[in-house]
């Protein structure tokens, strides 16, 4: 149980480290290159977020062919184990992309 937890955990931090890295790294780009970073970085916030989450997954559909085999082999748990990895990844790059929305001024105070 505490290495799927850690694991959960993993996926989640990846996934918001790669979301805030990434759009951190294009507002100095949009700075350099005299664009309006607020703009740059929305854009590849939401742009970067299916990224992130392949990233923190593994980055390999392993994770959805272990899905199927699991399922088709009658063992559920494996297979929902996976599923909720894709999910903590999900919620970490939605957060990222929602903190970025934040500090832009463009989203709901979370």
């Amino acid at each position: 149980m505490a290495s799927f937890l850690t694991k959960c955990l993993l996926d989640f931090f990846v996934a918001f480290g790669v979301v805030l890295g990434g759009t951190m790294l294009a507002g100095i780009c949009a700075v350099i290159t005299l664009d309006p970073p607020v703009h740059r970085m929305e854009t590849v916030a939401e742009q970067i977020k299916i990224w992130a989450m392949v990233a923190a997954i593994g980055g390999t559909i392993d994770p959805i062919r272990a899905i199927e085999t699991h399922f088709h082999d009658g063992h559920i748990s494996p297979a929902i184990q996976q599923i909720l990895y894709i999910v903590c990844a999900f919620v970490g790059a939605h957060m990222g992309t929602s903190l970025i929305k934040w500090i832009c001024g463009t989203g709901a105070a979370p």
